[in-house]
């Protein structure tokens, strides 16, 4: 299937220029050369390589997105397991720019959509990727790495794109290519995905599912993770990661009927008579899901004129974090 795609970027924080700056794209099959290079000087590629994602549905359109984004971020950046990525859905213009102007994300992580806004224009929100510095190479570790082995334990960065997706919201799929230190002729794909809301677009979920599966099975990509917000609110919406041959990495660890993995509607009455579920998944290809948690939400006060304040969850979703292995 020919999918559309928009290519975007990864941002680098210039501290020296006081702006972001998009790291080039480089040509992933060069890149490649590179690591066999490498791998010729007898560097041992046999490790396995261990990877953390935590993936949130952070809510735009609760009161104060940029006031409970922030504290999400918080929980994520400043608990005991730092990320080595993160997937957002539900980022609001607003919410983007705060996050491009707090000092962590400045220092540590690079960003994608920071070169302009242009997949924010026309819908409410959009998706952010986020990936640690320390665990991706920018283009000036790929320099240093020419002189030698400097920066190994680094991955490299290879093309940005958000794939165009059948819709009834105007969704998309975010990608990065990762190549790892340990595959040096592989590339690997991560994939941030907010799916079609409500039962009636079942039908554009399964056209979504597929497509993104059929996007890990390209030419020269060994596989990858795509993760985010599935949006599987009907009992039709389980089968379809398996349907296309992906696995879900909560079911491959706590199995169905485990315990926990509700990240929507946990401890809400609905008139609708919706109970909990497990609408946020992370789904696999040749990669192995070693842990994963549900990330519960805090609160944060809303006042109300005239009233009473209330506290409210940061986000209507609770959040995931998965560790993998490649």
């Amino acid at each position: 299937m020919v999918t559309s795609r928009l290519l975007r970027t990864l941002s680098a924080f210039n501290h020296s220029a006081r702006t972001w700056a998009p790291i080039p794209s480089r040509n992933a099959q060069s890149q490649v050369v590179q690591r066999h290079s490498l791998t010729s000087r007898n560097i041992d590629t046999s490790r396995t390589q261990r990877l953390s994602l935590v993936s949130w549905n952070i809510d735009a359109f609760s009161s104060r997105p940029v006031s409970r984004a922030r504290l999400i971020l918080s929980h994520i950046l400043e608990g005991p397991k730092y990320p080595d990525i993160i997937f957002l859905q539900e980022v609001t213009p607003d919410v983007r720019a705060s996050l491009l102007d707090d000092a962590r994300v400045r220092a540590a992580l690079l960003v994608t959509d920071a070169e302009d806004q242009t997949s924010f224009e026309g819908v409410p929100f959009a998706t952010m990727t986020l990936l640690s510095s320390v665990r991706f190479a920018s283009d000036l570790d790929s320099q240093k790495e020419g002189d030698g082995i400097e920066g190994w334990g680094k991955f490299m960065l290879g093309c940005v794109s958000r794939v165009t997706l059948p819709s009834k919201y105007g969704r998309d799929g975010l990608y990065v290519d990762i190549i790892p230190p340990t595959a040096p002729g592989t590339v690997f794909r991560l994939v941030n995905v907010h799916l079609d809301s409500l039962g009636d677009t079942l039908p554009y979920r399964a056209q979504q599912i597929k497509m993104l599966a059929d996007v890990l099975r390209e030419p020269g990509c060994g596989g990858g993770i795509i993760a985010g917000d599935f949006n599987a609110i009907s009992p039709k919406d389980e089968g379809l990661v398996d349907e296309n041959d992906l696995v879900d990495a909560w079911v491959a660890l706590h199995g169905r009927a485990g315990p926990g993995g509700a990240t929507w509607g946990v401890g809400v009455e609905r008139q609708d008579g919706l109970g909990p579920a497990r609408l946020d998944k992370v789904a696999m290809m040749g990669l192995n899901a070693e842990e994963m948690e549900v990330l519960r939400p805090g609160r944060i006060e809303m006042p109300r004129p005239g009233e009473e304040s209330v506290e409210i969850p940061w986000s209507d979703h609770y959040g995931l974090r998965c560790t993998f292995t490649i």
